[in-house]
């Protein structure tokens, strides 16, 4: 009776490792793949270059020239339509590192046919609003203010520039909705520019 009790619980195990092995594998490979293209950045299509600057003795990190917006409704204000935005930025650290960064230097550029759309003196104080938290970034400077002989049509160009704490870009660069004005220019930064500035704040060790 024993014996004939240990062959059937014996046939009951092989019968089960049977079953076992016929039902589908997790792949882990898949797995993984699957893990890494979801932590895929977003392709926002901004240059970021970063080299040392001997002069200065710094290493700087830069964002070049990203078009914000060129005349929509929705992220200009109304009578500011022909203006087009551009934003860019450089993380400034001194020596060869990217262990600490000194300051951050913002620029706005603003380009429209019509000369009148430029900043004047007292139009250039600059307010940003990072998930509904108010900066005041102060007055910018002009650093530019020609036509641009890349078009094909007289274009008025004006640079604004102003410096900022590593700390306040960090704020601007990880928040969801950013919205910013100068005098009476206001817009609001696309998802691919915050996606360009969060990357840009990734390539300090912070």
């Amino acid at each position: 009776m024993m014996n004939k009790l240990i062959f059937a619980v014996f046939c009951g195990i092989i019968l089960w490792t049977e079953s076992m092995a016929g039902q589908p594998r997790k792949n882990p490979t898949f797995a993984r793949s699957t893990v890494s293209s979801l932590s895929q950045t977003i392709d926002h299509g901004g240059t970021i270059e970063s080299k040392y600057d001997g002069f200065n003795r710094e290493t700087v990190v830069r964002l070049k020239k990203m078009r914000v917006s060129c005349g929509d409704a929705k992220a200009l204000q109304s009578n500011h339509k022909a203006t087009c935005v551009s934003i860019a930025t450089s993380l400034h650290a001194p020596g060869v590192q990217l262990d600490y960064v000194r300051y951050v230097r913002l620029q706005l550029i603003f380009e429209a046919k019509d000369w009148d759309r430029r900043h004047a003196l007292d139009e250039r104080a600059l307010v940003v609003v990072a998930d509904e938290k108010t900066i005041n970034l102060g007055k910018m400077a002009l650093v530019a203010q020609d036509g641009d002989s890349n078009q094909l049509s007289d274009v008025m160009k004006e640079v604004l520039e102003v410096s900022l704490p590593y700390q306040t870009f960090k704020e601007i660069a990880l928040a969801q909705v950013v919205e910013m004005r100068v005098g009476n220019t206001m817009f609001e930064l696309n998802y691919k520019n915050l996606a360009a500035l969060r990357d840009l704040n990734n390539r300090v060790k912070f």
